[in-house]
């Protein structure tokens, strides 16, 4: 029979160590604020799951015991309405947290997009740890206040802006807002479909298609595919998202 050992505390920290140095997420993550020596006790209170396409992570009124930080892919926070209609929140890339914000329930749903990968955290221990580690509980100070920032902006969106500019704004903001994978050439990456980016943009999917059909034909977009595309005339798009109507391009 083989005999189970315990591996040696030293070798228990250099893989915890390992795992969050190597992560692809730290860059962008709150966890980028602490020092080396610091990560093993990060790594120690996370769990690391994994959730495909279309899983869920919390429902709306599930307990809020817990904190979660995307280490790669991509979701998206929805509400539904008793109507049944659902008004997407936002969308979550890698380095981007989750239950900051929430009080003892989720006050909305959260799932994957694509596959997704996170780190689980007790609330009560990441809490206790931040306390005890200042550059953490700045950074996450800093989070909730981007997160608060991005509300604002999301109200501005709905409130305030034409179908035209709303499609504009979402996609001169994605590649900012989906670090780990920048526009390369003007290539933006798409994870969510259109019905989705329409219940975020509080638009029909058919108004989302026809605004990005106007932009392809007045030459400001190449479709590559339904989740690419590449902005060829940034400077047109960014001048549309702020409100610089072009009639003679894109007409209605």
């Amino acid at each position: 029979m083989i005999e189970l050992r315990s591996l040696p505390e030293l070798c228990i920290q250099r893989r915890r160590e390992s795992a969050c140095s190597t992560c692809g997420a730290r860059e962008f993550s709150v966890c980028g604020s602490l020092a080396p020596g610091d990560l093993a006790e990060l790594d120690a209170i996370a769990e690391h799951i994994g959730l495909q396409a279309g899983d869920p992570l919390v429902h709306e009124g599930d307990a809020a015991t817990s904190l979660f930080n995307v280490t790669s892919g991509s979701m998206r926070i929805y509400k539904l309405l008793p109507d049944g209609r659902r008004q997407i929140t936002g969308f979550l890339f890698t380095g981007d947290f989750i239950g900051l914000a929430s009080g003892d329930t989720h006050a909305f749903s959260v799932e994957a997009i694509e596959d997704t990968s996170l780190c689980r955290f007790r609330k009560s221990e990441y809490r206790a740890l931040a306390r005890e580690r200042p550059a953490l509980e700045s950074a996450l100070l800093n989070r909730a206040a981007h997160e608060l920032s991005a509300a604002q902006n999301q109200m501005l969106l709905l409130g305030r802006k034409t179908a035209r500019e709303r499609v504009a704004t979402f996609l001169v903001d994605l590649p900012d807002r989906d670090p780990a994978r920048p526009s390369v050439g003007g290539v933006v990456h798409l994870p969510m479909t259109r019905s989705e980016i329409a219940d975020y943009l509080g638009l029909t999917i058919e108004t989302v298609s026809r605004e990005l059909t106007k932009l392809k034909t007045a030459g400001i977009v190449t479709l590559l595919s339904l989740h690419s595309l590449r902005v060829e005339q940034p400077e047109r798009l960014r001048a549309i998202a702020e409100g610089v109507q072009e009639r003679s391009a894109l007409s209605a």
